[in-house]
């Protein structure tokens, strides 16, 4: 059975990401990349806003090994983004 806490984390996440989903397609610009960085950058942001500060639940490591592959996954899409430009830049 899930603690209270971890559903609570999972659940403002949730709410993050299908926040993100509609602003996104309200502003018709949404993309699979965008919107994974706004997903990781949303669970860095409900991490740190319910992260315990005195005690470390048993769960809280995985979710740290899920914030560190989804942290690689940002640097990754950020550094495709900026070489794209790079590239567009020495077109011009």
């Amino acid at each position: 059975m899930m603690s209270q806490r971890r559903m609570w984390v999972l659940s403002w996440h949730f709410a993050w990401m299908l926040v993100t989903v509609l602003i996104l397609s309200a502003l018709d610009v949404f993309s699979y990349e965008l919107f994974f960085v706004l997903s990781v950058l949303g669970l860095v942001v409900v991490i740190d806003l319910t992260r315990p500060i005195i005690v470390r639940p048993r769960w809280w490591s995985r979710l740290r090994v899920i914030l560190v592959l989804g942290l690689i996954g940002f640097v990754l899409v950020t550094g495709r983004h900026l070489a794209e430009m790079g590239d567009a830049g020495t077109i011009i």
